[in-house]
């Protein structure tokens, strides 16, 4: 519940602040995001399967987001950063969505 509330807070005091975000991270900040989200829903899933731990969901929220713009940040060096942006996104997007899914059998049964 605690992440919940920060969730929002976050969410009210970006929207009320509105950060910029510097020109050499724009690139880096969707991958980002994605990143996080596998995190939480990865940990919504574990949650419900009764396995949840807040370390393993800590770790596994900021070694995603650093591991997934490290990856984005090594393909700028190498000329092929669009490349690598977009196999993050899948790889990350089918972890999402499998997760998801997992959520939705669980709540519906189904």
């Amino acid at each position: 519940m605690i992440a919940v509330i920060g969730l929002v807070i976050g969410i009210v005091l970006g929207l009320f602040f509105q950060p910029e975000v510097p020109v050499g991270l724009a690139p880096y900040l969707p991958i980002a995001v994605v990143a996080a989200l596998d995190a939480v829903f990865g940990a919504l899933r574990a949650f419900m399967d009764g396995i949840f731990d807040d370390k393993v969901f800590v770790v596994s929220f900021i070694s995603n987001v650093f591991i997934a713009a490290g990856i984005v940040y090594l393909g700028d060096r190498l000329g092929v950063g669009g490349q690598l942006s977009t196999g993050v996104i899948v790889v990350l997007g089918i972890r999402i969505f499998t997760n998801v899914a997992a959520i939705r059998r669980h709540i519906f049964h189904a």
